[in-house]
């Protein structure tokens, strides 16, 4: 019996992103639950030129991020080709992308939900992705009415991605002057997370206040740029997985010469993952951003009213009055719900007991600390850990 040849794919993804790597997942999933393909594959950056294998493999079809300098090489394959980069438009080339309409609205939702009403882009002008969501954030910022501030790093033409990035390194005093004009509050939407580090840093360089100033949301939840990020960046998670997945069907249908649509499939993404440069609630009256600030800073140390206005220019009642004007609740409400917010970041991300964490937040006892939270979550911490841990085992949220 002849046996047969599992039919090999090549895989033209980076490894460097965490984009990349989701893209991966989600077409090893699919292979490895749908068909008997033999995966191609190895370690590359973005911009990486074609391995020199795939001019001598027999494969049988192509998942890539196309651009211009691979595409006629890949073309001379003569085999099926999926687009997973969307940067052009190639004839006869199925693409799948994510959603960039959809991220572009998620970002404006997040930052406009914490009551900002000015809003800043800053991305790069030679990159398709940076003015494609852009375009779509400018779109939902003038349809509320409200003002949007640009800046986006220009280029020498013919660069690669990575290199046109890299000469957002290059412009950091033309984005510090930038930033240095904008109005607070003012929430700021970054064409990816690569752009959000740069901007977080010239804003630590200038001493903006992050988020109470400015807050900055990116795209791509990178596993390690995001929490790396001071502070950490919350970031628009785009469904990479779906997006590989969907791909991987596709070009399965191509390779069973079934008809496939070459409209762009478009993936929508899975939510906002909110960290500490939106966690805030804009304030037009700076005296009680900088309040609020302060409490941030110092929740858990054991402060409580007295303590935020002597920090503070405001009298204690003063204070009273214009946090109630500014946000609805009282100084003693804030410092509880910053509390409530690192209990949360603790039960998630750690092991740490009950005792613990009510010793790291500033409750003198766990009781005490149960009390409150089941009052401002409507949960137990253990039932709140269990749905939410990050730890292995849990499941963990999205959320806005």
């Amino acid at each position: 019996m002849k046996i047969r040849k599992r039919p090999q794919v090549a895989l033209i993804v980076e490894t460097s992103r965490s984009y990349g790597r989701s893209l991966l997942r989600g077409i090893a999933a699919y292979a490895r639950n749908r068909t008997d393909w033999a995966l191609l594959h190895q370690e590359m950056t973005i911009d990486t030129s074609l391995p020199g294998w795939m001019t001598t493999s027999s494969v049988r079809g192509v998942i890539a991020r196309l651009d211009r300098r691979n595409i006629d090489p890949l073309r001379a394959m003569q085999v099926p080709i999926v687009d997973v980069r969307c940067h052009e438009r190639f004839p006869g080339i199925p693409q799948v992308e994510t959603d960039d309409h959809l991220v572009a609205g998620l970002a404006f939702e997040h930052l406009w939900e914490r009551g900002f009403r000015r809003f800043a882009f800053c991305g790069y002008r030679s990159a398709h992705y940076s003015q494609t969501r852009l375009r779509f954030f400018r779109e939902r910022v003038e349809q509320a009415g409200c003002t949007l501030s640009v800046y986006e790093s220009s280029s020498r033409p013919n660069l690669t991605l990575t290199q046109i990035e890299e000469q957002g390194h290059a412009d950091i005093d033309k984005m510090v002057e930038w930033l240095g004009k904008l109005e607070p509050p003012t929430g700021m939407f970054v064409c990816n997370d690569i752009r959000g580090q740069q901007v977080l840093n010239a804003c630590r360089s200038l001493e903006i206040p992050i988020p109470d100033d400015v807050a900055v949301i990116g795209v791509d939840d990178d596993d390690a740029i995001c929490p790396l990020s001071d502070p950490s960046l919350s970031s628009v998670k785009p469904d990479a997985e779906q997006v590989g997945y969907r791909a991987a069907e596709i070009l399965d249908a191509m390779i069973r010469d079934q008809s496939v649509s070459l409209e762009p499939h478009y993936v929508p993404p899975v939510g906002v993952v909110q960290r500490l440069s939106t966690q805030v609630d804009a304030v037009e009256d700076r005296e009680i951003a900088l309040a609020c600030r302060f409490i941030r800073e110092h929740a858990c140390d054991g402060i409580d009213v007295n303590h935020v206005a002597r920090a503070s220019s405001l009298s204690r009642r003063q204070l009273e009055r214009r946090f109630r004007e500014s946000l609805g609740r009282t100084p003693h409400d804030e410092i509880t719900l910053a509390q409530v917010s690192r209990v949360k970041q603790l039960l998630c991300e750690t092991s740490m007991t009950l005792e613990q964490i009510a010793a790291a937040t500033g409750y003198r006892h766990r009781e005490r600390l149960s009390t409150v939270f089941k009052r401002v979550t409507s949960q137990t911490p253990g039932s709140y850990r269990r749905e939410n841990s990050l730890l292995e085992g849990g499941h963990g949220k999205v959320g806005g």
